[in-house]
């Protein structure tokens, strides 16, 4: 079974460690919900933190191991707790420095307003002095997170965006993430670098398709979900009908913070509950700040004046009694574990609650966490990741607070600048500070060959700036000739150091790619080359092919490939043509070659395409999944499965 390592800290005093220990009974980790209902009360002190106490007095400053199941969630976002042993040279981050960092994912079913959303976001955090348009007209500027020529073609989001910008005192990291379901996997890598994530629903639709399985990435990585519900100024479902659906489908409960006043043209702004405090807001020009008046909910006569509307006016008092006596309280052990959600109303198109919410989240947020990983000692070699006691999930925690600088790359991008060809290396800086011109492992590179960050450059959606030194929670983007690939993870010290890999989902559309121009070759290979690194879509080849023979690429919806193909055209001034294969789902096979040979052998795979990934291990081609669903149920040794992961170390 899965173990996790603690270390005990040498440097904490006893007292300080005793209270540390109990601090990690109080919250749930991240685990299915079966498991989160008999996790212990916030009140009451976990059996295991006593045995961990006593094992601690034992063993010192040994080691000595828990089932990672029982792991609380607050020993993961934990900023007094060190895991791993390091080296002589410390990369520490200050812990002022780590306890300001937020960052937040943005996601919802497409055209529910994330972007718009974004643009708000940076207006109110003092990033940008006029917010853009998703769909400009006249004078209107784009967007500074759809910065792709497609992106601003068709008014959607095709590829996740990092955005950072300091707001009070803390240093804040917006991502912005596609909704099209065929861009699912760029969320979800999205989703792997986040510790928070707002759920942006339409206030007329409410709870949507993509909605719901962004919902369960969110829940399946443990991450505290917030709910905004946008475009209040239109015509909307009641608030009581948004907050059961929410719980009657996701099993969600609620907290609403901000209470909407009215709906469509009678929406008047909202009752922030923690306060106490009406906002009313005037309409602001387009892209500008909203003018708010504030009117504490004591003052009935005021307040009736200024809604201005006798019905509105009742309905608020009705539902704040209603919202007292009815509604648990907000318990922020359970936000954590994301068991609870604080609910807000609002609009970004009229920045009506956007700085609300703003405010809220940096005042509840998680701040940057403690992340599984995988340790590899010095002079093990290749044998380690074939070792029985191999966890591909990761047996050890890394805290921000470990000494050594530890990240992940989950996004790779070519051509940000057009003009020089670049491409970047998203990294996700996990614990450690990065420096500029540090020396850095990776994960999938022999032991000892270390990588030099000359620089790194802050992101701010297309735009860039070089930043010296950057901690834990931060994005960053290093330089990538090639050697950087989606999932891995760069560290420094003395031991090899593995975060779990992102995979690559099951893809549902197949064809061959392929150069109608001989004279163009250099340029349509150094194009595909680089859009497969960043994720665009994945590819396939026959049994070992080299390079040599056709292309496959396959990705999750026939959207991708336009894009492929469009910025083929933008970006390398190449053509291209697809020739579509008749096959609708992919399964690797992780028994390996031996078992696909004696499964074809035995006629079992009659009518199934047989290939290859890029990491040279089997995937099998079904044409429905009924196929897939019989001989994934009738061959189990060639263990099957919708999904795979890059290997962790080479």
């Amino acid at each position: 079974s899965s173990r996790c390592k603690f270390l005990a800290p040498a440097t904490l005093p006893l007292p300080q460690w005793t209270a540390n220990i109990k601090e990690r009974s109080k919250r749930s980790i991240g685990i299915p919900s079966t498991i989160m209902r008999h996790s212990p009360s916030p009140s009451t002190p976990s059996p295991w933190s006593w045995i961990l106490l006593l094992c601690s007095l034992v063993v010192g400053s040994s080691a000595f191991h828990v089932p990672r199941s029982l792991v609380p969630r607050s020993a993961l976002r934990s900023t007094e707790e060190a895991a791993l042993p390091s080296s002589s040279t410390s990369h520490a981050a200050p812990i002022t420095e780590i306890n300001r960092r937020r960052n937040l994912a943005i996601i919802s079913h497409p055209d529910s307003g994330k972007t718009t959303m974004t643009e708000k976001l940076l207006l109110y955090g003092g990033a940008l002095q006029t917010a853009g348009a998703v769909r400009m007209k006249g004078e209107q500027r784009g967007t500074k997170s759809d910065f792709m020529e497609m992106e601003r073609e068709r008014g959607i989001s095709i590829s996740s965006t990092v955005m950072s910008f300091d707001y009070n005192s803390l240093h804040v990291n917006i991502l912005d993430t596609p909704g099209h379901q065929d861009f699912s996997e760029d969320t979800y890598r999205a989703l792997a670098a986040a510790d928070n994530a707002v759920m942006l629903l339409d206030a007329a639709k409410g709870l949507e398709p993509q909605t719901r399985k962004l919902f369960e990435v969110c829940r399946m990585r443990g991450l505290p979900l917030f709910t905004f519900v946008n475009k209040m100024d239109r015509p909307a479902l009641t608030p009581y009908e948004i907050m059961d659906q929410i719980e009657a489908e996701f099993g969600l409960e609620t907290f609403p913070m901000l209470w909407p006043i009215g709906d469509g043209d009678r929406f008047k702004g909202v009752l922030d509950r923690m306060e106490n405090v009406v906002h009313l807001f005037d309409r602001a020009e387009r892209g500008t700040k909203s003018q708010v008046r504030q009117v504490p909910m004591s003052d009935l006569e005021t307040l009736k004046e200024h809604i201005n509307d006798e019905e509105l006016y009742e309905k608020l008092l009705e539902d704040q009694e209603i919202l007292q006596e009815l509604i648990s309280p907000l318990d922020m052990d359970r936000v954590m574990a994301g068991q609870q959600s604080p609910l807000f109303f609002g609009s970004a198109m009229t920045n009506f609650g956007v700085q609300l919410f703003l405010d809220k989240f940096c005042a509840m947020g998680s701040k940057p966490s403690a992340r599984f990983a995988t340790k590899q000692e010095e002079g093990k070699g290749k044998k380690a990741s074939h070792d029985e006691s191999f966890d591909e999930e990761g047996d050890e925690l890394v805290p921000p607070e470990y000494e050594e600088f530890t990240g992940f790359v989950f996004k790779t991008q070519a051509n940000l600048d057009p003009k020089h060809r670049d491409r970047l290396a998203y990294v996700r800086i996990v614990s450690g500070s990065y420096q500029k011109g540090m020396k850095v492992g990776h994960s999938r590179s022999k032991m000892g060959k270390k990588y030099n960050l000359a620089q790194a450059q802050a992101l701010f959606g297309s735009d860039r700036e070089t930043v010296e030194i950057a901690y834990p929670g931060d994005v960053i983007g290093i330089n990538n000739p090639g050697n950087f690939a989606i999932g891995d993870t760069l560290f420094t010290g003395n031991n090899l150091i593995a975060f779990p890999g992102i995979p690559s989902f099951s893809p549902e559309v197949f064809a061959y790619i392929r150069n109608p121009n001989p004279s163009t070759y250099k340029s349509f290979q150094k194009g595909i080359d680089q859009l497969l690194a960043e994720g665009a879509v994945q590819s396939l080849r026959q049994r070992n092919d080299d390079g040599g023979g056709p292309l496959i690429l396959a990705a999750v919806g026939q959207l991708q490939f336009e894009v492929v193909q469009a910025r083929l055209k933008s970006e390398y001034g190449v053509d291209s043509v697809l020739e579509p294969i008749n096959y609708t789902l992919a399964r690797w096979a992780d028994g390996g070659w031996e078992a696909v040979d004696k499964a074809d052998k035995d006629g079992k795979l009659f009518g199934i395409m047989i290939l290859q990934d890029r990491w040279k291990r089997p995937v099998l081609l079904f044409r429905n999944d009924w196929k897939a669903a019989s001989v994934t149920e009738e061959e189990k040794y060639l263990e099957l499965k919708p999904w795979s992961k890059p290997p962790l170390f080479e």
